[in-house]
């Protein structure tokens, strides 16, 4: 269950900054990258596509394109790189490998328009009265920019992989992110709707705050449906973060 009012102040107590996880957090992937899909097809003769599951498909290759990096064995190199290079080996999994250059740049930039979930602006505009509220994904800035342009989302600060150079879980990417807000890790809460990225925060310092966020996974996927540690705050939205933090 969630903390209550009283119960949250105690185990953040002190607390500056809110560093928020987007992809699944903040933002439906899934949903906006399947829709912006069947608006893409509108007027075009692709066939049939299930996009959902090219929804699926793309953001399962995330992960391994990251961990490339974060392991040494490729450069750094931006999250609209990585995304591009999965795009193009998916295409041919849906009959769209014909697609030519100008669409699949238009498709590359789906993840720069998608949308928040209903309670992420105006749990966000509650908790900026009291907090920073930073993005700290592993999104690129132009990405990230354009996201929240897309979006609306009130950001103080874009923060994440293309800023300090590395992508999550590595621990530089929490401690550079607390260091570029003149905060220690202990004044900043992690806020995410996946375990990992919060364990990852809280062997940093950073305090933590697990939001549901079901509706982000495919049928039959059980991963991050409720909280796997003893997370500082758990939350079933934004606005719900942002009532047992007072604001």
């Amino acid at each position: 269950m969630a903390d209550s009012g009283e119960r949250a102040g105690e185990r953040v107590g002190g607390v500056e900054a809110l560093l928020f996880d987007v992809f699944g957090t903040v933002v439906d992937w899934r949903g906006s990258i399947a829709r912006l899909g069947a608006d893409f097809a509108a007027g075009r003769d692709l066939g049939t596509v299930d996009w959902t599951a090219f929804a699926d498909a793309w953001r399962a290759r995330y992960q391994p394109a990251m961990a490339a990096v974060r392991e040494g064995r490729r450069p750094f190199a931006k999250l609209d790189v990585l995304h591009r290079e999965n795009l193009d080996a998916i295409l041919p999994d849906f009959g769209l490998e014909a697609l030519d250059e100008a669409a699949r740049a238009e498709l590359n930039l789906f993840w720069h328009r998608l949308d928040p979930w209903p309670d992420s602006v105006p749990g966000m505009t509650r908790l900026k009265r009291r907090f920073i509220v930073a993005a700290q994904s592993n999104g690129n800035v132009s990405l990230m920019v354009e996201m929240a342009r897309h979006g609306g989302l009130p950001w103080d600060a874009i923060l994440g992989a293309e800023v300090v150079g590395y992508y999550k879980p590595r621990p530089e990417a929490y401690l550079e992110a607390c260091a570029r807000l003149d905060r220690p890790p202990g004044r900043c809460v992690m806020v995410a709707a996946h375990n990992d990225d919060l364990a990852a925060a809280a062997a940093c310092g950073l305090k933590t705050a697990f939001v549901r966020r079901p509706k982000e996974k495919a049928p039959g996927q059980d991963a991050d449906l409720a909280p796997s540690g003893d997370w500082d705050l758990v939350a079933e939205d934004l606005e719900d973060l942002a009532a047992q933090l007072g604001c």
